[in-house]
């Protein structure tokens, strides 16, 4: 993982047989940076923020594990809504511009950040890709962030919502592994629910966890890719939009 997130600090423990000393990080300085990091990126993500509140476009910042969907809802939710609002997104992954592609292709304008190494994406990452998007021709804007349950959440990016996705194949004890990520959902989305019946997967003690966590988070249950309770996310996409 990257480092400047914290994320790989205090990571080289391991056990193995040689006389050489690891050095030793300082904590407290450690701490020290990573403020610095996270108050930097704060600023820009108003900034951001005030591009998205002029411009009058709804940003909204996709995140969760690899693989649970967020491609797939963005290309439903262009091809069945572009006849009545026009949409932008950035891509965040490490490589490719596998993405963006797709996207285009439903028809939206789109950029692609690859981080390379970078386990998410920051506010001045998506100031960057800004500058490829025109957002005064765009009713939504969004940021469909690298594939990772754990560092996306620590990143404001200047969104207006943020939704995080939870796939039935990924397990329902997610939300309390990852509790961070869960806590600071505007909305939880379980993905792939049709494939519910062939996994051991537990809808109401998935939405309890998060509840727990988030009472004040909203919860959808959908698929994407055969449509079910595809239309509850587009009219909470346009009354988002209306109250933006």
């Amino acid at each position: 993982m990257c480092k400047d997130c914290g994320c790989s600090l205090n990571s080289h423990e391991h056990s193995h047989e040689h006389t050489h000393d690891h050095p030793i990080l300082n904590e407290s300085k450690s701490v020290e940076v990573i403020s610095k990091i996270l108050s930097k990126n704060d600023e820009e993500a108003w900034h951001n923020k005030a591009h998205f509140d002029e411009a009058g476009v709804l940003c909204i910042n996709l995140m969760s594990s690899p693989g649970s969907g967020k491609t797939t809802l963005l290309e439903s939710t262009i091809k069945a809504l572009k006849d009545e609002f026009k949409f932008a997104v950035i891509e965040g992954d490490l490589e490719t511009e596998n993405d963006a592609l797709r996207v285009q292709k439903a028809g939206a304008k789109a950029f692609q950040i690859t981080t390379g190494q970078s386990c998410h994406l920051d506010a001045f990452m998506v100031h960057k890709a800004l500058h490829h998007l025109d957002l005064k021709d765009s009713d939504f804007l969004f940021i469909e962030n690298v594939g990772n349950l754990v560092c996306p959440a620590s990143y404001d990016l200047g969104e207006h919502l943020n939704v995080v996705l939870l796939s039935v194949t990924e397990g329902d004890d997610k939300p309390a592994k990852y509790p961070v990520m869960f806590k600071k959902a505007d909305l939880v989305i379980i993905s792939k629910a049709d494939l519910a019946p062939l996994f051991d997967f537990d809808i109401q003690k998935a939405k309890a966890e998060c509840k727990k966590l988030n009472p004040k988070a909203d919860f959808l249950v959908l698929d994407a890719k055969n449509g079910t309770n595809l239309n509850t996310w587009f009219e909470y996409l346009k009354l988002k939009k209306e109250m933006n």
